[in-house]
């Protein structure tokens, strides 16, 4: 047998062949010989995609400070980073309104409001609007007749919008606080004052100014719901002729804040206001007596602070009514005494029983207290006592437009 031609052979020989290159392509020539060695693979744990997360909110604050100004109003809110300023006291107090904001760094003021037209409420806002930008300014009227409240209106226009007159029911937000007007312009004067009241979470402020009756029982009649409150600021400095029972019933304030000047000439607060008030079980603090009262919320519980501390009895203690009587003889034709018309009768609305200072030569009438009167010559003076206003008008006299007795 011929093994050279053997089918079979030749097949063997050619996959021998071929199994041969197979063998020498996969190995590389340089590669050392030598067995590898095997690491362990370690065990990798994937943690889940974290989800996009917004940064957390700071916690919400909200304070209401209430300026001691003397004989007069101005209480400042602040709640988140935003701030309302609601009257200013007199003129006197321009210094000391640019100061306290510069300190607190308050550069811009969210809301200013002017409760109505009178010096010892809208005096010291040229002050803080000499200092402060405002984005809102608020008041009863836009024009009055003294040069407090022109200053007052210039510096609205030069470093805010102008004055705006608001509208009752027209609700203003404060960062997370709502402001509501609830009244104004229900009569003249002290009357025309704007009443609002400031909801933060679920707590209410109720601000009147000097609102007296007339504006108490329009405010009565159009909401009465929405005077509930827990802290009060106490109508005209704790005059008789405001906060009055009907008015009071319908707040129920667990808190109440009267801003008035150590030593004023008029009796405030007076002793009327001041026993409806403990009869309500209201917790009482005075300008004069505590100084600045500030109640805080700082995320998680309220409080109240005062710069000074004062006693219950001295709380619940009445102004002193002024009655000096000058030198001059119980005869003397620079002295009138009145009857005192309807002194006593609270629903009379008369104010006999205060004082008045007129001038002889410009037929003005004054509070004793008012700036005028110190510029006055004694000469020009003329003493009124137990008399009503009515009754200085009939005389031929004019209402000084500072004090506006």
């Amino acid at each position: 047998m011929n093994l050279k031609k053997s089918p079979i052979v030749i097949l063997i020989f050619s996959l021998f062949l071929a199994l041969s290159a197979c063998a020498s392509s996969s190995t590389a020539p340089d590669k050392p010989s030598t067995t590898p060695t095997i690491t362990a693979t370690p065990t990798i744990t994937l943690a889940p995609t974290p989800l996009p997360t917004q940064p957390l909110a700071e916690p919400s604050t909200f304070t209401l400070t209430h300026l001691d100004v003397g004989q007069g109003d101005a209480a400042l809110i602040a709640c988140d980073g935003h701030y309302m300023l609601i009257d200013g006291g007199d003129t006197g107090c321009s210094n000391q309104m640019y100061s306290y904001l510069k300190r607190n760094g308050i550069s811009y003021l969210d809301i200013v409001v002017a409760s109505h037209a009178h010096v010892d409420h809208v005096g010291g806002l040229s002050g803080a609007l000499n200092y402060a930008k405002a984005g809102l300014v608020l008041c009863p009227v836009t024009e009055y007749d003294t040069d407090a409240f022109c200053d007052f209106a210039k510096y609205a226009g030069k470093n805010g919008p102008g004055i705006s007159v608001p509208k009752k029911g027209d609700i203003y937000a404060l960062g997370s606080a709502s402001i509501t007007v609830l009244g104004l312009n229900a009569g003249e004067g002290n009357d025309s004052s704007i009443i609002l009241s400031v909801t933060y979470q679920d707590r209410v402020f109720l601000f009147t100014g000097d609102a007296e009756r007339e504006a108490e029982q329009a405010v009565l009649a159009d909401c009465p719901e929405l005077l509930a409150a827990y802290g009060l600021k106490v109508g005209h400095h704790g005059s008789a002729d405001a906060t009055t029972y009907p008015f009071l019933r319908e707040i129920m304030p667990k808190i109440a804040v009267i801003s008035c000047g150590a030593g004023n000439p008029y009796g405030h607060p007076t002793d009327n206001t001041l026993s409806r008030l403990r009869d309500a079980e209201v917790t009482v603090y005075r300008t004069d007596l505590h100084g600045d009262i500030t109640i805080a919320f700082d995320g998680s519980e309220w409080s109240v602070t005062t710069q000074k501390s004062a006693s219950e009895e001295d709380i619940f203690t009445p102004g002193e009514d002024f009655n000096f009587v000058p030198d001059t003889g119980d005869n003397s034709d620079d002295v009138t005494r009145g009857d005192g018309g309807d002194n006593g009768n609270e629903d009379s609305g008369n104010t006999a029983g205060m004082d008045y200072i007129a001038n002889k030569n410009t037929k003005k009438f004054h509070y004793p207290g008012c700036n005028s009167v110190k510029k006055m010559k004694e000469s020009n003076k003329k003493f009124f006592y137990d008399v009503t206003r009515d009754y200085m008008i009939e005389q031929g006299y004019d209402p000084c437009g500072n004090c506006d007795p």
